[in-house]
């Protein structure tokens, strides 16, 4: 065999070892997979806390992005939404709109225009009832000063409420279990409550706002209904009782302008209307405004001024006024002792005491 046909023997030697280095092309295929999730997880994050204004905001921009350039002008990039200009700003039902969206319209205040002293009677008026509000806060921080002072009275704080309403101080004093203010079916007050109301109307003499007396009761009610003496009387009585107390202690007459007996129609406590706490009197301090809706406000009353009313004035008009048919006009004693009408009318045995 000659050497043309013989083939040549190649040997390989491979060395065995560790693989060598790949390079860094997929740290950076890595860095934009991580950084495409992030982008895409920012986004749901981003839609899921925008709300449905913005978005439909966002949308509308993209409707007519062209608006600004063609439309723009002041006002138009301050507005507070996401995207500046373009769309309506669904977010904001009155502000800032864009110039092209809708004519301009002013204002204009006629009253102020003819009389420059509105706005200054306007300010004069939230002053004074700045102060008024500040001279019931000072009232109600004496009467509370009154009640510690006195061992008697400082029992009953308990049963003492007040509070700031938009009428004016609201001053409550309500029942409780076992100390009620009056005799039970009566309009005789307890001799603490006495002691109370009178220490109250001693206080009320520091400042001029008039006062609105109310009286309460609980549902309870007489065996006669509303037919017969009802809680309507008892509630009537027991505020004029209060009133009379009030006067005792040292209240002007004049202040007092309107006393009434509210029954059962505004409970205390309304989801329970036989709790103790819901007989009750009110006395409202009123502010200037409330006392203007009470009296009116071109309307000018003597007792106001501090003066009672005349009572043989009153009864010479009465009896004038009556008709030969009518026949004369029933006279009523000043004052009475006592309330006849708890032995005439049996009442319902309730838990509670009235």
């Amino acid at each position: 065999m000659s050497d043309d046909t013989q083939q040549p023997i190649v040997v390989k030697k491979i060395k065995k070892g560790g693989g060598g280095a790949h390079g860094g092309a997929w740290k950076i295929a890595y860095a934009d997979f991580v950084t495409a999730m992030m982008a895409f997880f920012l986004l749901m994050w981003l839609l899921g806390s925008t709300a449905k204004g913005d978005m439909e905001g966002i949308a509308e921009f993209f409707k007519n992005p062209l608006k600004v350039s063609l439309n723009g002008g002041e006002g138009s990039g301050d507005s507070s939404s996401i995207i500046k200009g373009g769309g309506e700003d669904l977010t904001r039902s009155v502000g800032q709109v864009k110039r092209g969206d809708v004519e301009g319209h002013k204002t204009i205040n006629l009253d102020a225009a003819r009389d420059p002293s509105a706005v200054s009677k306007g300010k004069d008026a939230y002053e004074f009832e700045q102060r008024e509000r500040a001279q019931l806060i000072d009232l109600k921080g004496q009467i509370e000063a009154l009640i510690e002072a006195s061992s008697t009275l400082r029992a009953l704080r308990n049963q003492l409420i007040m509070d700031i309403t938009p009428e004016g101080l609201r001053i409550q004093i309500v029942d409780e279990k076992n100390r009620p203010m009056f005799a039970q079916s009566s309009d005789r007050l307890q001799p603490y409550t006495q002691e109370l109301l009178r220490a109250i109307g001693k206080a009320l003499n520091s400042v001029d706002n008039r006062i609105s007396i109310s009286g309460h009761t609980d549902a309870s009610q007489y065996a006669g209904g509303e037919r017969g003496f009802s809680n309507w009387e008892l509630s009537s009585n027991r505020a004029n009782a209060a009133r009379r107390e009030l006067i005792a202690g040292g209240l002007e007459e004049g202040k007092v302008i309107r006393v009434v007996g509210l029954a059962d129609i505004i409970p205390f406590k309304p989801d329970d209307p036989y709790d103790p706490t819901n007989r009750r009197i009110s006395i409202i301090v009123m502010n200037r405004k409330t006392e203007q809706a009470v009296l009116g406000t071109n309307r000018k009353v003597q007792v106001g001024e501090g003066r009672p009313i005349d009572s043989s004035r009153l009864r010479t008009q009465l009896e004038g006024s009556q008709t030969a048919g009518d026949g004369a006009v029933e006279q009523r004693p000043p004052a009475r002792p006592e309330t006849p009408h708890a032995p005439l009318k049996p009442r319902i045995t309730m838990p509670s005491m009235r």
